[in-house]
C-alpha cells in the first residue's frame, strides 16, 4: 500500500464505499468526502436473532448473496455508473475474517476489471469519519470515543488519517457487554437497542453496579467485571427468591457503562485542553450515552459531535468518507490487499 502525507482534496471525487465487516452488507457513493449520494444497507439482524448473536459462517454466506445487488443499488441511487467512480474504498479490518473477505474480494475484482483505484479502510477510522458527513465544520484535531460491539477506543484524531489511541477496553467492549447482559435478563439480541428501550422504564440508581478503573492506564476501560456483577446480582436474586425488576437492572447497568465512558472521555479532554469531541460507533446510538456526553461537553465548554443513528451502526458511507481522505493523501492499495481481522488502528 502506497501513501503520501499531503492532503490534496478534490470536492468532485466520487468514492464507492463497501462494508462487510460483520452482519451488514453495505455500499455507498460519496461525493467530495462529505456529501452522501447513496447509502444502501442490507442487514442480517433478523437471521442472527434466531441464534442470539452473529454466526460468522452465515454472515459470510449472506454477504456473498447480497453484495452485488447492494452495490448496483448504491450506484443506481447515486445516479452513477462505475465509469464515474474515482476510487473504491473497502473495509479490510478489523472484523470477522470471512465477512471481510467477501467485501475485499469484491472491491479487488471491480478494481481489476475497471482499473479504478482501490483504497483499504480501517473499520474504526470509518466510524470516526462518520461524523464528517453531517458536521461539515468538523476538522481535526479532536478527540473521539468509538463505542461498538467489538471496540471501545478513546482516540486522539491529530489529522485526517492520523490517530493516537489514548485508551481502549482491556476485555469486553461496551457493546459486547450490552449484548451479554441483555441475554442474561431475557431481552435477547441485539442487546444495545433493547436495553436502551427498557432502561427508560427503570431506575438507574436502583442497583449499585461497579465502575471499573484501570490503574495502570487511566483512559482504558474494563466491562467484564460489570457484566459479572450483573450476573451475580441475578443469581443472588434467584437463590433468595427475590423478584428481578428488569427495567431497573437495565437502567442501572446502562448508567454504570455510560458513567465510565463519559468520565474517561472528559478527563482526556480536560488534560489535553481539547475543545472538540466526537462520539462514534454503534453504541453511540444509545440515547442515554448521547444525552450524558452532550451534557458533559456542554458543561466543559466542548463542542460535541455525534452522527445520526444510521451513520453510527455499520454502513458504507462512513467507509467511503474515510476512503476519500486516505485517497486525497495519496493512499493506494494494490491487489495484494487482504482481510486483517485484528487490524490495529493507525497501521497499514
Amino acid at each position: 500500500m502506497e501513501q503520501s502525507s499531503v492532503l490534496r482534496e478534490n470536492k468532485d471525487l466520487l468514492i464507492l464505499g463497501i462494508e462487510s465487516s460483520c452482519d451488514e452488507t453495505a455500499a455507498a457513493v460519496i461525493k467530495g468526502g462529505r456529501t452522501v449520494l447513496s447509502n444502501v444497507i442490507s442487514s442480517q439482524i433478523d437471521i442472527h436473532t434466531l441464534y442470539g448473536g452473529v454466526v460468522p459462517e452465515i454472515a459470510s454466506r449472506k454477504h456473498t448473496e447480497r453484495i452485488n445487488q447492494v452495490i448496483r443499488e448504491a450506484l443506481s441511487d447515486a445516479g452513477a455508473a462505475l465509469k464515474d467512480i474515482d476510487a473504491i474504498a473497502v473495509t479490510y479490518g478489523p472484523g470477522l475474517v470471512g465477512a471481510l473477505l467477501v467485501g475485499v474480494a469484491e472491491a479487488k475484482a471491480i478494481s481489476f476489471a475497471t482499473g479504478i483505484d482501490l483504497v483499504g479502510v480501517h473499520h474504526i477510522e470509518g466510524h470516526i469519519c462518520a461524523n464528517y458527513i453531517e458536521h461539515k465544520d468538523l476538522e481535526p484535531p479532536f478527540l473521539s470515543l468509538v463505542v461498538s460491539g467489538g471496540h471501545t477506543h478513546l482516540v486522539n484524531v491529530a489529522d485526517y488519517g492520523v490517530y493516537e489511541i489514548l485508551g481502549r477496553t482491556r476485555d469486553d467492549a461496551a457493546g459486547e457487554a450490552f449484548d451479554k447482559v441483555a441475554r442474561a435478563i431475557g431481552l435477547g439480541y441485539p442487546g444495545g437497542p433493547k436495553i436502551d428501550k427498557v432502561a427508560k422504564e427503570g431506575n438507574p440508581d436502583a442497583i449499585a453496579f461497579p465502575r471499573a478503573k484501570v490503574a495502570a492506564s487511566v483512559y482504558d476501560f474494563s466491562f467484564s467485571g460489570l457484566k459479572s456483577a450483573v450476573l451475580n446480582y441475578l443469581n443472588s436474586c434467584e437463590m433468595k427468591g427475590e423478584s428481578i425488576v428488569v427495567p431497573d437492572v437495565a437502567a442501572s447497568f446502562q448508567k454504570a457503562v455510560v458513567d465510565v465512558l463519559v468520565e474517561n472521555s472528559m478527563m482526556a479532554c480536560a488534560e489535553r485542553s481539547c475543545r472538540k469531541f466526537a462520539l462514534a460507533g454503534g453504541v453511540a446510538s444509545n440515547s442515554a450515552l448521547r444525552a450524558a456526553m452532550e451534557e458533559a461537553c456542554r458543561a466543559g465548554g466542548i463542542d460535541f459531535y455525534v452522527p445520526s443513528p444510521v451513520y453510527c451502526t455499520d454502513n458504507a458511507a462512513m467507509i467511503a468518507v474515510a476512503g476519500y481522505y486516505e485517497y486525497c493523501k495519496g493512499v493506494r492499495s494494490d491487489l495484494t490487499l487482504n482481510a486483517v481481522p485484528n487490524l490495529p488502528l493507525g497501521e497499514r
